[in-house]
């Protein structure tokens, strides 16, 4: 289930969001967490099951678009399409958008295009 981040969920937004590439330096990664506290059109959300084990932070570039910044799946669940749940979550969240991938997200979207077609989970 997709939950909006709150303050109180930093610490375990921020782990995962280290994940990322180019989100490992301390400061990136504190200056993009505070770009989602302060900025209305990026919004992060994360992943519920029993625990958080995953995240995924969009920026609305246009009224008509989305695109996500930020898709994290902690490593002990990966492969079991929780990174496609969240991209299914925000698409209904968000039905009048479509949501984009960047270039650091592109490489998920089309591993997972891949794996789809293939039959099994990104």
């Amino acid at each position: 289930m997709l939950i909006r981040y709150k303050k109180q969920f930093e610490k375990i937004a921020m782990g995962l969001m280290s994940f990322m590439p180019g989100e490992k330096d301390i400061k990136k990664l504190q200056q993009s967490m505070k770009q989602y506290e302060t900025d209305e059109a990026w919004q992060l959300f994360l992943w519920k099951e029993e625990d958080i084990i995953g995240l995924i932070g969009i920026v609305h570039t246009s009224e008509n678009v989305a695109e996500i910044q930020h898709i994290s799946v902690n490593p002990s669940h990966r492969r079991q399409g929780v990174g496609r749940n969240m991209v299914l979550s925000i698409r209904e969240m968000f039905p009048e958008k479509t949501i984009d991938a960047n270039e650091v997200t592109a490489p998920f979207f089309e591993k997972c295009a891949e794996e789809e077609s293939a039959g099994s989970e990104c």
